[in-house]
């Protein structure tokens, strides 16, 4: 925890907390950074493809990353998600869901139907969390937004398994929910986007 003093004002550790922060920032940019490539290299056409049973096409890992993102923002900023039925109604996902609770049989079948109406939704989302970890006051990274005994449905995630014995905190939640999880859905597409005749997207 952060040591304060006689009027509850955080001492020590300010270097380190803002130290921190700045390398959140800027690991979320440059992960952001690599969607935005991907996006701007690619036609619907190579998005929806479907390879085969049991593969999912581009179109859910970019939704799904995407949209989890959306939705798990709020349970740190406590603002509400973007994603509404306007949005599908532009975007006209053929799944109106983010599958994470759903079996792969299902989201196989996960299409975009506007593609330029996804990139603006992307970079609605992305800039909305860059914006927020720009300008939070790092102290509240320590702050414990999910604390023990987990439910079923968190006690077998990622970050339950990072989270120290206090529970998930909020730095914990971006690089968990965020970070982490935007890393290995990236890992995905540049694999996908191998099977279209596309490269990846680092060296």
């Amino acid at each position: 925890m952060i040591a304060t003093n006689d009027q509850g004002t955080a001492m020590g550790n300010v270097d380190t907390l803002n130290l921190i922060q700045d390398s959140l920032l800027r690991r979320m940019r440059t992960m952001h950074s690599l969607y935005y490539q991907a996006v701007s290299t690619m036609e619907l056409h190579h998005v929806n493809h479907f390879e085969r049973e049991g593969v999912l096409p581009i179109a859910f890992s970019l939704f799904h990353y995407t949209n989890m993102q959306d939705a798990t923002f709020m349970g740190i900023s406590g603002e509400l998600p973007i994603w509404n039925d306007d949005w599908q109604a532009r975007v006209q996902m053929a799944i109106n869901d983010h599958g994470k609770e759903r079996p792969v049989s299902d989201m196989i079948h996960q299409r975009i139907g506007d593609f330029e109406a996804f990139k603006e939704y992307q970079r609605t989302v992305f800039n909305r969390t860059e914006a927020y970890i720009e300008h939070m006051d790092p102290a509240d990274f320590e702050r414990v937004i999910v604390a023990p005994p987990y439910p079923p449905q968190i006690a077998s995630t990622y970050s339950a398994m990072c989270a120290g014995p206090q529970g998930i905190t909020v730095l914990d939640a971006f690089e968990c929910w965020h970070y982490q999880h935007g890393l290995r859905h990236m890992g995905e597409i540049e694999l996908a986007r191998g099977l279209v005749g596309l490269g990846g997207m680092t060296s």
